[in-house]
């Protein structure tokens, strides 16, 4: 039996009880379906050994020294990840194609006697359904771009937003990036492909009657690129600006950033990158407030001599509609909270319009 999927929304909600790769392990690190496992029946090393045969040597040589090692790991796996499955376990199994492993592998585990589906087309059919959310198709909801310089919080402020039942996409967190030379985070960037299925499966799951909030970005966050679809409408997307004083916009950054700050070694690799774009002079004088430990007024400096400018640059390149400005000044809870309200308040107005066209935004509040 084969689980053949149309949208990419089929995989919002499987009803599986796991989802099982069964490739090898650097096929499923570039990426994956969401919430899989990977039981490769062949890993890395074996798979290549049994290709070098099949090219060189002998097709049927290939196949038993593959279907010797299939077997060998599906035994393994059976004696460890699911040996403790009870009988009605649901599982999805899938490999590149939706072929040989995965139907070897199923085969193996319906004798058991657990009810088994393939993925019809394999991970190619679901990356196939991601190029076509992130690349071809429109977006389906209308976009709005929450936009602000460097400090003013449009993180915070978009999440709190999202809690008051505002629909967003989350860029940021889906490339596990903050978006600037200083928003790395602790761990690595996902692929492309991975993050262009996290999008995906972002918008597959929008309500396309009610708008859809995001933050604003450059075309590239850290080293992913923003899909083709999604770029393409926020950069006709009517904005919400946040603006608050450079004082209070330099102390929220030394909270937000507080892992950059605290790690004195990063924090000066990461203002050497800014050499290329900075008189060598300047990038001293930075580096001497990164070693005197005055992380407000390096932050005041970085936003007043270089990001700020560059926000102003990309505006003018972009010519965008700001049709509302949100006024921070502490970055309490209680002014994000009046903030991410004003959004909420703000998208509901536009929702209730049923307009959908992003061009409609403006005579709809």
């Amino acid at each position: 039996m084969s689980f053949d999927p149309r949208t990419l929304s089929d995989f919002l909600d499987l009803p599986f009880d796991d989802v099982i790769d069964v490739r090898s392990p650097s096929e499923f690190a570039e990426d994956h379906l969401p919430g899989a496992v990977n039981l490769p029946v062949l890993d890395d090393a074996e798979r290549a050994r049994v290709g070098t045969i099949y090219v060189q040597d002998s097709k049927f040589r290939a196949r038993k020294i593959g279907a010797a090692l299939v077997a060998e790991n599906a035994a393994r796996h059976l004696k460890t990840y699911l040996a403790d499955k009870p009988g009605g376990y649901r599982l999805l199994v899938y490999c590149w194609r939706g072929g040989q492993r995965s139907g070897a592998f199923a085969t193996i585990l319906k004798q058991v006697g657990w009810p088994v589906e393939v993925l019809a087309g394999g991970y190619r059919s679901y990356r196939r359904l991601v190029v076509e959310t992130t690349h071809t198709a429109p977006m389906p909801a209308p976009v709005v771009i929450l936009e602000g310089n460097t400090g003013t919080a449009k993180t915070d402020v978009l999440n709190r937003a999202a809690q008051l039942g505002v629909q967003i996409i989350d860029l940021e967190r889906a490339a596990n990036h903050r978006g600037s030379l200083f928003g790395a985070q602790s761990t690595e960037q996902p692929s492309q492909k991975t993050f262009e299925a996290r999008v995906g499966l972002a918008i597959a799951g929008l309500d396309p009657s009610r708008p859809v909030v995001v933050e604003s970005e450059s075309n590239k966050i850290g080293a992913r690129s923003i899909p083709p679809s999604l770029w393409a409408a926020m950069r006709q997307a009517p904005r919400i600006r946040l603006e608050a004083p450079l004082a209070a916009r330099a102390r929220y950054l030394t909270r937000a950033y507080r892992d950059i700050v605290e790690n004195k070694p990063l924090l000066i690799e990461v203002i050497h990158r800014l050499r290329p774009y900075q008189p060598g002079e300047v990038i001293e004088e930075w580096l001497k407030l990164a070693e005197a430990g005055q992380f407000e007024q390096l932050a005041t400096d970085l936003m007043a001599r270089h990001y700020d400018g560059r926000y102003a640059k990309h505006r003018a390149r972009m010519k965008v509609k700001v049709v509302e400005t949100i006024g921070l000044s502490d970055f309490e809870d209680a002014d994000l909270d009046r903030a991410a309200r004003f959004v909420a308040d703000l998208i509901g107005r536009l929702a209730e319009t049923h307009q959908c066209p992003n061009t409609s935004f403006e005579g709809a509040i």
